[in-house]
């Protein structure tokens, strides 16, 4: 009876499986691994971020009112409009690129290039957005006052609307100046003085009986709790702080931790749909100059396709979790 012999040897191929294990090749794979890998690193800030949220949930923000800007359409109530335009130029980028594989796929150098181009522009599109978001959600429209407890008071008429502190607010002399190096006091610096201080707030608050003060807690019915003028006038005793737009300490818009979040998440997604745009920049370049066509393969386009289609996905998720529930 002949012995079986069992070889392993592979011939110069990887995982006795050819170069090309579960038939996508070592640089797909690695595109694979990094994309599970900042997967996770998403998932668990957006866990944080529902944790957080639920734990404070009776004092969170409502983004239909902090998102409620449009471009050129100045003080138009439009919740969510321009938040939803940013996901459908980011999606429609993600169409783009899958044409440009396509291309790629039946070796159309031109379609390649014009589906790129689309692709980046349409990730320029997106950063710009989100660079006029933050910008909208750093300065703030209405303003606030923070309590010595932390609590974020907000003005509305009696039908509920907000009212702009710049729009009640009596003139003061200025109490003092911004504290900064330059002026000698090298140790000691702060932010921005606000355009108010607190004292001016309180006393045009007192001059106009139509005013109310807005908590930042939650009714049942997703709105903000409202006081009476009495309640209204006591709360403002222990006023503080006069707060304008948000930043990683003071926030108008209620819970300090909603504006860090937003910061972290976004920024941090953000950063990747920049590395995209320059990478896809490069690619671009390539496609011109023939290096592919050279080579008779277009798998760098589908390489950074995979890296597009990632982002675009976690932005849906960003979008879903922290705009939307």
């Amino acid at each position: 009876m002949g012995a079986t012999v069992t070889t392993t040897a592979t011939n110069g191929k990887t995982w006795d499986g050819g170069n090309e294990p579960m038939g996508a090749s070592y640089g797909k794979m690695m595109m694979w691994f990094f994309i599970v890998s900042d997967a996770l690193t998403f998932s668990g800030f957006l866990a944080a971020y529902g944790f957080s949220r639920f734990k404070f949930i009776e004092s969170w923000p409502i983004a239909d009112e902090v998102f409620n800007h449009f471009p050129f359409m100045h003080g138009v109530d439009a919740p969510m409009y321009y938040v939803a335009l940013m996901t459908f130029i980011l999606i429609f980028s993600s169409v783009t690129m899958v044409l440009a594989v396509d291309a790629g796929h039946h070796m159309k150098k031109t379609k390649v290039a014009i589906y790129m181009l689309l692709t980046i522009i349409g990730g320029f599109i997106f950063l710009g957005s989100q660079a006029w978001e933050w910008k909208n959600f750093i300065q703030g429209t209405y303003g606030a006052v923070e309590t010595k407890g932390g609590l974020i008071l907000q003005f509305v008429d009696k039908d509920g609307k907000r009212i702009a502190l710049g729009d009640f607010a009596a003139h003061l002399p200025k109490e003092r100046e911004q504290l900064t190096r330059d002026k000698g006091v090298w140790f000691m610096k702060e932010s921005s003085i606000p355009s108010h201080s607190v004292k001016e707030v309180v006393e045009g608050f007192k001059a106009n009986p139509d005013l109310l003060i807005r908590s930042e807690f939650n009714t049942k019915d997703k709105t903000k709790t409202v006081l009476s003028r009495e309640e209204s006038l006591k709360k403002l005793e222990e006023a503080k702080y006069v707060v304008e737009g948000a930043n990683l300490i003071h926030n108008e818009y209620g819970h300090k931790l909603f504006a860090n979040f937003f910061f972290f998440i976004t920024g941090f997604h953000g950063f990747h749909v920049f590395t995209g745009v320059l990478i896809n920049i490069l690619i671009f370049f390539n496609v011109l100059i023939g290096t592919y066509e050279k080579r008779r393969s277009y798998e760098m386009v589908e390489k950074v396709g995979l890296y597009w289609h990632f982002v675009d996905l976690v932005w849906v998720f960003v979008f879903t979790f922290f705009y939307l529930v």
